[in-house]
């Protein structure tokens, strides 16, 4: 008989991969060095970074049927194939000073590992945690938005010591190892397992774990007005979120008068709140539902984004700012166990690569949208206003997809019902 294995050190092996893969989000690091010294445009380095989160959403959709034929193991290595190939050579690049390269091995070879390594381990971890979904998606998301706090010191120190071209073999090949040695342990559980104590809990009415709605796969789930609705909140959320991210240090000088100094410390405790966010809201989701989270980050962000810009105050303005970092983190780590909840976990996988292209397009409209607006105004406030607007969009929707749900738990129930009459009349 084979022995079972830890799921705990299933759910840290995930978090292994995502830390890696997470250091996409300390890219801005290398951004003054490569100004420095190529004489490259802010904006032309940056595009390497916009291009590696576009290329991950599609990667995620269009690799997500490889993931669950192939399994977490195989998938969480090809990751890391691409993604230290894709640090590695960025190595090359500078060394030969291409813009070129640069998109090519960081935003497009990074990018397609950024996204198969982001989902190879979530359908794993759902199936795992039948009683903590949101927990366990949340602790591997989690360290993807935590990684800048490792990966950042980390590749500043090695830039001063070894040079920018040295840093990306090292980082490239520092990656690879960890990705590849957290691969080895990932693995579906066995057909028909369970937690200890969960069957018999769960029919004693101890644990009250709700019935997935349906087991659909990913080409049927596209079809469906739910998936619809949970790609479009997703979308806003990333939208508006990744806009104020991109801005938060000027807009904090020009709304709450804050030094230059002061801001960027700002921006480095948002990583806290951004990762932090990922676990506690995905937590809280396994006690009050995936439909009520979303609903709570809607209503904190409506009232946020319109108190903004009138938080003159310095301390004012950073907790605005910091609870919209937290639902914006909450929005990715929730999204996984709120799929299971939906669509069941026969192609959680692929499900969720489709959902991410919503990541992929928001990466692209929120800071261009948030230009538009403020070339047009010269003003964050009108930005904020609209934002809020937006988010009482989304609070409608989070609130539509209810009655779809509601809709499905009767006739679950009604079938249930009809099932057990069946079995009773037959007896």
């Amino acid at each position: 008989m084979e022995k079972v294995k830890n799921r705990w050190l299933i759910a840290a092996s995930a978090v292994g991969v995502h830390i890696s893969i997470g250091s996409a989000y300390a890219w801005s690091v290398f951004t003054k060095p490569m100004v420095d010294q190529y004489g490259w445009e802010t904006t032309e380095v940056s595009l390497a970074f916009s291009i590696a989160i576009f290329i991950l959403g599609f990667a995620a959709a269009f690799m997500g049927r490889f993931v669950e034929k192939n399994g977490p193991r195989k998938s969480s290595m090809l990751a890391a194939l691409f993604f230290g190939v894709g640090v590695a050579g960025s190595g090359l690049a500078t060394a030969m000073e291409s813009l070129f390269l640069l998109y090519l091995f960081y935003g497009v070879i990074g990018g397609i590992g950024l996204g198969i390594g982001y989902i190879s381990p979530v359908s794993t971890l759902v199936k795992w945690f039948p009683d903590r979904r949101g927990l366990a998606t949340g602790l591997a998301i989690m360290g993807f938005g935590f990684a800048a706090l490792i990966s950042g010191p980390a590749a500043a120190a090695l830039i001063e010591a070894a040079g920018i071209s040295n840093t990306f073999f090292i980082l490239g090949a520092a990656y690879f190892i960890v990705m590849t040695l957290a691969a080895q342990y990932l693995s579906p559980p066995p057909e028909g397992w369970a937690p200890k104590g969960f069957k018999e809990s769960d029919q004693k009415g101890k644990i009250n774990v709700k019935t997935d709605l349906s087991q659909l796969t990913a080409n049927e789930a596209i079809k469906t007005r739910r998936f619809w609705m949970l790609w479009t909140m997703l979308f806003l959320n990333v939208t508006c979120g990744i806009a104020v991210i991109s801005v938060a240090s000027p807009m904090a000088q020009e709304i709450a008068g804050m030094t230059p100094i002061a801001a960027a410390a700002m921006v480095g405790v948002m990583g806290l709140f951004n990762g932090g966010g990922r676990l506690g809201w995905a937590t809280l989701s396994d006690y009050i539902g995936r439909p009520n989270v979303y609903t709570a980050f809607f209503i904190i962000q409506i009232v946020a984004f319109f108190l903004l810009p009138f938080a003159a105050s310095a301390i004012l303005f950073q907790i605005l700012v910091f609870a919209i970092l937290t639902c914006y983190g909450g929005g990715f780590s929730s999204v996984p166990a709120y799929i299971g909840d939906l669509f069941g976990t026969k192609q959680l996988g692929a499900i969720h690569g489709y959902i991410l292209t919503a990541w992929a397009m928001a990466g692209v409209v929120g800071p261009i949208l948030l230009s538009l607006i403020y070339d047009s105004t010269n003003s964050y406030n009108v930005t904020m206003f609209i934002f809020g607007i937006i988010f009482i969009v989304s609070l409608l929707i989070s609130l539509w997809i209810r009655v779809d749900i509601n809709k499905l738990r009767n006739q679950q129930a009604k079938s249930q019902q009809s099932l057990s009459g069946v079995a009773s009349n037959v007896q």
